[in-house]
């Protein structure tokens, strides 16, 4: 028996991790910046839950948390993170840097079969698994992490039934791989005016980005009311049970009549849900509830988004280690793949090495840390690292899906 039973206590301890994770990430003391600076913050979100899980004092199978958390916080918090994009805001950016995210992406899609095809030739054995444990539906939640983010991982962690066991193991390939490139990107800020001048491209539009994007922040910014927060919670749950609705009616439909879709996942509710959630987010945006951004519309659903990731943490099972160096080779394949795709395109289109980090980081990394990699090139530039991994939620689910179902053929 687990030393903690009770949900609402497991919540609380999850909360309280949650808020000393926070409390010290954004502390000024330099111990704890130097910390922060190996070890990112989202890494100890998905660990610290599962050594309690490890030691017995919780059991996630015993829990309803990591449900309630997949099947409401996660639907609205893609409402909340879509809703928030500007597509005027993000074409200002210029093509290139809307080439170089989708070049990412691209890499992302098309890398994950490649590398499951390479290494399956070479050892069958670490391509091998069947029901539950077929390896590409653990590689569907890392394509989903890659594009989108924690949202995405878990929407394509439902919608392909991989096993706990598996998904432990390609947690850690997704954050391990993840955060190597991108101590990768943060060296290359250092030395981004050498790659540009490789790559030969103009960076004065830089400069010109960091005004347009500071005035936009300003011009939407304001204080937040109750009503605003009631219409922020109201828009996000409301899309969700329409999601639900959809699901549950479309779903055993197809089941029934559809062998063909069935096989594409349409059979599962919750591709119906996070599907309306996604499209219902875009809709959104292209109304006045767009301003709701202002008043903390993504933050809001940035918090379910790390409630999620914690309850997920929950379900980590640290003994899956032993499992997963082969699953690091494929990881490493297919990184290499994004990274080789981005650099040519980079050089092509002669991109400044901005646009390729954050491009590259809005869909590996996502809202938590494409913010950190534009930073790290100016602090003004941050909010274009969100305004791309916004983006990346809205794409993630659907080119996730479509890697999944390549690599199921392969």
């Amino acid at each position: 028996m687990p030393l903690i039973t009770n949900d609402a206590v497991v919540f609380g301890l999850l909360m309280a991790i949650l808020l000393a994770i926070f409390a010290t990430s954004n502390s000024s003391n330099p111990g704890w910046k130097k910390f922060y600076r190996f070890v990112p913050s989202l890494l100890l979100c998905y660990f610290i839950p599962s050594i309690f899980t490890t030691f017995g004092v919780i059991d996630p199978d015993e829990s309803n948390l990591y449900y309630m958390a997949s099947r409401y916080l996660l639907p609205a918090s893609l409402v909340l993170l879509t809703l928030s994009i500007n597509l005027k805001a993000i074409a200002k950016l210029g093509w290139k840097a809307i080439a170089m995210f989708f070049a990412g992406t691209t890499g992302i899609i098309i890398g994950g079969p490649i590398a499951l095809a390479l290494v399956g030739a070479i050892n069958p054995e670490i391509t091998a698994g069947t029901g539950p444990d077929e390896v590409w539906r653990g590689l569907a939640t890392v394509a989903g992490s890659w594009i989108g983010g924690g949202a995405n991982q878990t929407a394509m962690y439902e919608i392909f039934e991989a096993s706990d066991t598996l998904f432990s193991a390609m947690i850690t390939v997704d954050i391990i791989v993840a955060n190597f490139w991108m101590a990768f990107l943060l060296y290359g800020a250092g030395i981004s005016d050498r790659v540009d001048s490789w790559f030969k491209a103009d960076s004065s539009a830089i400069e010109e980005l960091k005004k347009s994007v500071s005035d936009y922040q300003a011009s939407i910014a304001k204080v937040p009311t109750y009503l605003d927060f009631v219409k922020i919670i109201a828009i996000a749950f409301i899309i969700t049970a329409l999601g639900h609705v959809i699901g549950d009616v479309v779903a055993p439909w197809v089941d029934e009549n559809s062998e063909f879709l069935s096989q594409l996942s349409f059979n599962s509710p919750f591709f119906w849900i996070v599907v309306t959630a996604t499209l219902g987010g875009f809709a959104m945006s292209f109304t006045k509830h767009r301003n709701l951004e202002g008043a903390g519309a993504s933050k809001i659903g940035s918090l379910f988004l790390y409630i999620l990731v914690m309850t997920i943490g929950m379900k980590m099972d640290l003994g899956a280690f032993v499992d997963v160096p082969g699953y690091f080779i494929i990881g490493f394949v297919w990184i290499m793949i994004h990274v080789i795709i981005l650099l040519s395109v980079g050089k092509l289109i002669k991109a400044p090495f901005f646009f390729t980090a954050v491009g590259s980081q809005a869909n590996v990394g996502g809202a938590a840390s494409a913010p950190i990699v534009a930073s790290a090139f100016s602090p003004a530039l941050a909010p274009v690292g969100v305004l791309l991994a916004v983006l990346g939620y809205g794409v993630g689910t659907f080119g996730a899906w479509l890697c999944a179902i390549i690599m199921q053929m392969v």
